[in-house]
């Protein structure tokens, strides 16, 4: 039986904290071991998200690339967003298994994604925990925090090179930082915990 089915997080935000600044994209990707031990990286699920906030940083759109007029005629209301994350890690979690949230720089995109929850008057099916890969390879590369960005880590563990033009999207980084999971844990199957 899984003990944990693993879930990688990333989200594209209007700005530096929630409730003041809008997540505006998320994506999300399902880790799970095997009956060989293999890591087998699920299929990216991805949503965006209708903006609401009343600021918006610049520097964070340039980086997201998205616009807020479309969102805010196209995308999903917040909480029937985290209503379908929610509908989504279920079908997704292994049977018996709890499903823990995963990211590159957790404390960040977890904020949003917990803020979301409890914003909305919803469970979080993640809890209140979240794993940090970048301390995750501090610990299993021997690296410092400051040096665990993905480049680095795409080195260091033979990674496929990113696509610079899919870079900054939800799905597609959280399914960049599924492999960095997976790679981490085949140095150490043991942090997996199945």
């Amino acid at each position: 039986m899984h003990r944990a089915t693993w879930f990688c997080v990333d989200i594209e935000c209007s700005g530096p904290v929630p409730h003041l600044y809008d997540m505006i994209s998320l994506g999300a990707v399902r880790v799970i071991r095997d009956e060989g031990g293999a890591f087998v990286i699920g299929e990216p699920w991805y949503v965006e998200i209708r903006p609401t906030a009343p600021r918006v940083d610049e520097g964070a759109m340039k980086v997201n690339g998205l616009d807020l007029d479309r969102l805010r005629r196209e995308g999903k209301p917040l909480e029937e967003a985290m209503r379908d994350l929610t509908a989504w890690v279920r079908t997704q979690a292994a049977p018996g298994s709890e499903p823990v949230f995963v990211g590159h720089n957790a404390p960040f995109d977890w904020s949003f994604v917990s803020y979301a929850y409890h914003a909305c008057g919803l469970e979080n099916p993640f809890g209140y925990k979240a794993l940090d890969t970048k301390a995750l390879a501090m610990g299993i590369l021997g690296v410092h925090w400051l040096d665990s960005h993905k480049e680095l880590l795409q080195r260091e563990l033979s990674l496929p090179e990113q696509d610079p033009v899919r870079t900054h999207r939800a799905d597609y980084d959280a399914w960049y930082q599924a492999l960095i999971l997976a790679r981490l844990f085949e140095r150490r199957p043991s942090c997996a915990g199945s």
